[in-house]
Protein backbone atom coordinates (compact mmCIF):
# COMPACT_ATOMS: atom_id res chain seq x y z
CA UNK A 1 0.00 0.00 0.00
CA UNK A 2 0.94 3.63 -0.63
CA UNK A 3 -0.01 6.28 1.23
CA UNK A 4 0.20 9.85 -0.86
CA UNK A 5 0.05 13.11 0.97
CA UNK A 6 -2.16 15.40 -1.41
CA UNK A 7 -2.07 19.64 -1.44
CA UNK A 8 -2.70 22.34 -2.74
CA UNK A 9 -3.11 26.45 -2.56
CA UNK A 10 -0.74 26.68 0.02
CA UNK A 11 -0.07 30.47 -0.68
CA UNK A 12 2.87 30.95 1.55
CA UNK A 13 4.30 33.13 2.76
CA UNK A 14 1.57 35.26 2.36
CA UNK A 15 -0.93 33.23 4.21
CA UNK A 16 0.85 31.89 6.82
CA UNK A 17 4.84 31.69 8.10
CA UNK A 18 4.45 27.87 7.32
CA UNK A 19 2.18 24.55 7.27
CA UNK A 20 0.13 24.47 9.47
CA UNK A 21 0.63 21.59 12.38
CA UNK A 22 -1.50 19.50 11.50
CA UNK A 23 -0.79 19.08 7.77
CA UNK A 24 2.71 18.71 8.78
CA UNK A 25 1.79 15.77 11.40
CA UNK A 26 -0.50 14.29 9.40
CA UNK A 27 2.13 13.74 6.45
CA UNK A 28 4.44 12.00 8.62
CA UNK A 29 5.14 8.96 7.17
CA UNK A 30 3.56 9.38 3.64
CA UNK A 31 5.41 7.49 0.85
CA UNK A 32 4.88 10.64 -1.47
CA UNK A 33 3.46 14.11 -1.39
CA UNK A 34 1.80 15.73 -4.08
CA UNK A 35 1.13 19.19 -4.62
CA UNK A 36 -1.10 21.07 -6.83
CA UNK A 37 0.39 23.82 -7.29
CA UNK A 38 0.06 27.74 -5.55
CA UNK A 39 3.08 27.68 -3.75
CA UNK A 40 4.24 31.04 -4.00
CA UNK A 41 7.91 30.12 -3.07
CA UNK A 42 10.17 27.13 -3.35
CA UNK A 43 10.42 26.77 0.36
CA UNK A 44 7.30 25.07 0.36
CA UNK A 45 8.58 21.68 -1.50
CA UNK A 46 11.86 22.43 0.33
CA UNK A 47 9.92 21.86 4.00
CA UNK A 48 7.89 19.02 2.44
CA UNK A 49 11.27 17.17 1.16
CA UNK A 50 12.11 17.21 4.88
CA UNK A 51 9.23 14.46 5.11
CA UNK A 52 9.01 12.45 1.87
CA UNK A 53 9.56 12.76 -1.68
CA UNK A 54 7.97 15.49 -3.39
CA UNK A 55 5.90 15.86 -6.90
CA UNK A 56 4.70 19.68 -7.68
CA UNK A 57 3.33 21.64 -10.69
CA UNK A 58 3.29 25.44 -10.58
CA UNK A 59 0.16 27.08 -10.11
CA UNK A 60 -1.18 30.60 -11.84
CA UNK A 61 0.19 32.39 -8.60
CA UNK A 62 3.51 31.22 -8.35
CA UNK A 63 6.56 33.21 -10.29
CA UNK A 64 7.97 32.25 -13.03
CA UNK A 65 11.25 30.33 -11.61
CA UNK A 66 8.70 28.48 -9.74
CA UNK A 67 6.54 27.17 -13.25
CA UNK A 68 9.91 26.87 -15.30
CA UNK A 69 11.28 24.28 -12.55
CA UNK A 70 7.75 22.43 -11.90
CA UNK A 71 6.18 22.95 -14.94
CA UNK A 72 2.14 22.71 -15.45
CA UNK A 73 1.30 19.53 -15.74
CA UNK A 74 2.80 16.21 -15.00
CA UNK A 75 1.66 11.92 -14.65
CA UNK A 76 3.44 9.78 -11.82
CA UNK A 77 3.11 6.87 -11.25
CA UNK A 78 2.22 5.29 -8.36
CA UNK A 79 1.59 1.49 -6.69
CA UNK A 80 0.13 0.96 -10.69
CA UNK A 81 -1.95 3.77 -10.81
CA UNK A 82 -1.26 7.01 -13.20
CA UNK A 83 -2.01 10.36 -11.36
CA UNK A 84 -2.75 12.84 -13.33
CA UNK A 85 -1.01 16.44 -11.48
CA UNK A 86 -2.15 19.98 -12.49
CA UNK A 87 -3.39 23.56 -11.14
CA UNK A 88 -6.35 23.54 -12.86
CA UNK A 89 -6.44 26.93 -14.23
CA UNK A 90 -5.31 26.28 -17.73
CA UNK A 91 -6.86 24.64 -20.31
CA UNK A 92 -10.93 24.34 -21.95
CA UNK A 93 -14.13 23.99 -19.43
CA UNK A 94 -16.22 26.81 -17.28
CA UNK A 95 -15.17 24.73 -14.20
CA UNK A 96 -12.29 23.83 -12.50
CA UNK A 97 -12.61 20.00 -12.15
CA UNK A 98 -13.83 20.63 -16.12
CA UNK A 99 -10.22 22.01 -17.14
CA UNK A 100 -8.43 19.81 -14.93
CA UNK A 101 -10.44 16.86 -16.86
CA UNK A 102 -9.97 18.61 -20.08
CA UNK A 103 -5.89 18.86 -19.36
CA UNK A 104 -5.54 14.92 -19.79
CA UNK A 105 -7.97 14.07 -22.26
CA UNK A 106 -6.81 11.11 -24.62
CA UNK A 107 -3.77 10.32 -21.79
CA UNK A 108 -4.34 7.24 -19.71
CA UNK A 109 -4.80 8.30 -15.88
CA UNK A 110 -6.30 6.52 -12.43
CA UNK A 111 -6.54 9.62 -10.88
CA UNK A 112 -6.59 13.47 -11.61
CA UNK A 113 -5.45 15.98 -9.10
CA UNK A 114 -5.68 19.54 -9.03
CA UNK A 115 -6.23 22.78 -7.02
CA UNK A 116 -6.79 26.39 -7.87
CA UNK A 117 -10.65 27.26 -6.48
CA UNK A 118 -9.67 26.02 -2.83
CA UNK A 119 -12.52 24.04 -3.13
CA UNK A 120 -12.35 20.31 -1.90
CA UNK A 121 -13.76 17.91 -4.45
CA UNK A 122 -13.77 13.96 -4.92
CA UNK A 123 -15.92 12.75 -8.14
CA UNK A 124 -15.72 9.67 -10.19
CA UNK A 125 -16.06 10.45 -13.56
CA UNK A 126 -15.79 7.24 -16.47
CA UNK A 127 -13.64 5.11 -13.76
CA UNK A 128 -11.01 8.61 -12.76
CA UNK A 129 -11.05 10.12 -9.68
CA UNK A 130 -11.05 13.59 -10.08
CA UNK A 131 -9.75 15.16 -6.25
CA UNK A 132 -8.63 18.64 -5.52
CA UNK A 133 -7.37 18.50 -1.43
CA UNK A 134 -8.68 22.50 -1.20
CA UNK A 135 -6.43 24.25 0.68
CA UNK A 136 -4.73 23.77 4.10
CA UNK A 137 -3.62 27.67 4.22
CA UNK A 138 -6.63 29.72 2.11
CA UNK A 139 -9.99 28.39 3.26
CA UNK A 140 -11.61 31.51 0.90
CA UNK A 141 -15.95 30.68 1.69
CA UNK A 142 -15.62 27.10 2.61
CA UNK A 143 -16.46 26.35 6.04
CA UNK A 144 -12.66 24.34 6.62
CA UNK A 145 -9.02 24.27 5.94
CA UNK A 146 -8.30 21.04 4.31
CA UNK A 147 -6.05 18.64 2.07
CA UNK A 148 -6.49 14.85 2.44
CA UNK A 149 -4.48 11.50 2.43
CA UNK A 150 -4.56 8.49 -0.79
CA UNK A 151 -4.61 5.05 0.29
CA UNK A 152 -3.76 3.22 -2.97
CA UNK A 153 -3.54 -0.72 -2.70
CA UNK A 154 -6.04 -2.83 -4.61
CA UNK A 155 -8.06 0.34 -4.49
CA UNK A 156 -8.14 4.45 -3.79
CA UNK A 157 -9.25 5.26 -0.33
CA UNK A 158 -9.16 8.72 0.22
CA UNK A 159 -9.07 10.32 4.04
CA UNK A 160 -9.81 14.22 4.10
CA UNK A 161 -8.64 16.24 6.65
CA UNK A 162 -11.01 19.26 7.87
CA UNK A 163 -9.88 21.96 10.24
CA UNK A 164 -10.46 25.37 11.16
Amino acid sequence: MATIGVLSDTHLPKKGPQLPGIVLDKLQGVDLILHAGDLTTVSVLQSLTQIAPVQAVAGNVDPPELAAQLGWTRIVNVAGNRIGLTHGHLGHGKSTPERAWNTFAGQRTDIIIFGHSHISHEEWRDGVLLLNPGSPTDKRRQPNFSFCLLHISQQIEIEWVFFV
